[in-house]
């Protein structure tokens, strides 16, 4: 399972020009789950993400966490993330998960970060969205549930 983290001042994800999920400042969670992904996959990073101290404190270090600053997390669905381009132009997808098993742990993961007493927004998942935000920093993370990068 991949992320890509963002701190942000603001974040929305809309459908057809439907606002679907936004927070005021907090982190946007790109995530994309790969063939042979599981549950614990999805743990790891519910319970790594709410935790990296990716906010400054009052004296300017990034030293805090979400949890710490009371914000939310806007969790959008990207299989492209899985997408492999190193071989030619068109980015093959193959890695990605299959659409059900894909769907069951991006829910899967945003219930973990729920259970964390987080607020937690998201898209739809296999539509189209249109994601604004408000990069704060910018502050942005790979992350890697098999801790490739």
């Amino acid at each position: 399972m991949r992320a890509v983290v963002q701190r942000v001042r603001d974040a929305s994800v809309s459908v057809e020009g439907v606002i679907q999920g936004k927070i005021a400042a907090g982190l946007l969670v790109y995530l994309g789950v790969a063939q042979g992904d599981t549950e614990a996959d999805a743990v790891y990073l519910a319970e790594k993400i709410p935790a990296l101290r990716i906010f400054e404190d009052p004296q300017g270090k990034m030293n805090r966490s979400v949890r710490d600053t009371g914000g939310g997390v806007l969790v959008v669905s990207q299989f492209t993330l899985l997408g492999d381009a190193r071989k030619g132009r068109r980015p093959s997808y193959s890695g990605a998960a299959e659409s059900p098993v894909a769907k069951a742990l991006y829910e899967y993961f945003m219930e973990r970060i729920r259970e964390q007493g987080l607020f937690c927004a998201s898209g739809i998942f296999q539509t189209h969205m249109e994601v604004r935000s408000a990069n704060d920093g910018p502050v942005t993370l790979l992350l890697d549930s098999r801790k490739g990068f």
